[in-house]
């Protein structure tokens, strides 16, 4: 009995495993490819904010779509994230609030403050997208994010191109793991886990 367990084990846990280590192959290679073109609205997703202040990661996402902008490619920019804890400032917000420092008008810019992950942001931007009438947005986040965002806002309707904000891959183990984390992330959303 022990042994047939363990063959049912392995057969399922083979094209699994095989199926996660392609999808995090496609991520990586999704990660380098700027899409970006003329589009309704630039997406940036959320990252940490420090007491109103833009995280590093979350300066280089704003700071390449303010890029996009001024290039324009897109007449809206939309800042998305929840507070992650914070009593007093959304990653939405704390966006919005850096693109107008760099000069952007603030009626060119919609913000979503919700979204405490992925699949809470992405879904709540498609709404705020249909309602604004817009089918086509260009999504700014590191590499790693823009597959499973790109795919999420698409199962929604909308044409999306990836544009990930400029890094240098530098092949660590962290950098693997962040590309098998989203494969992992998309194959729960596929399956209705929403994180």
């Amino acid at each position: 009995m022990r042994r047939l367990i363990a063959i049912a084990v392995l057969v399922v846990s083979l094209p699994l495993a095989t199926y996660l280590v392609l999808l995090s192959k496609r991520i990586e290679r999704q990660s380098s490819i700027d899409e970006a073109q003329r589009a309704d609205i630039i997406v940036v997703l959320g990252a940490a904010e420090y007491n109103g202040r833009p995280s590093p990661v979350l300066k280089a996402r704003l700071d390449h779509a303010f890029d996009l902008y001024q290039k324009r490619f897109a007449n809206l920019i939309l800042t998305s994230g929840g507070s992650g804890g914070d009593q007093q400032y959304t990653e939405g917000q704390v966006g919005r609030d850096y693109l107008i420092r760099r000069g952007v008008a603030a009626e060119v810019i919609v913000v979503e403050g919700q979204g405490d992950s992925t699949v809470e942001t992405v879904l709540a931007v498609s709404e705020i997208m249909r309602r604004m009438g817009l089918r086509s947005a260009i999504i700014v986040s590191d590499g790693y994010h823009i597959f499973r965002s790109k795919r999420i806002l698409e199962h929604e309707g909308m044409q999306v191109f990836g544009s990930p904000r400029p890094y240098a891959p530098k092949g660590t183990w962290r950098e693997r793991w962040l590309y098998v984390r989203q494969a992992v992330g998309y194959i729960l959303w596929r399956v209705g886990i929403n994180i």
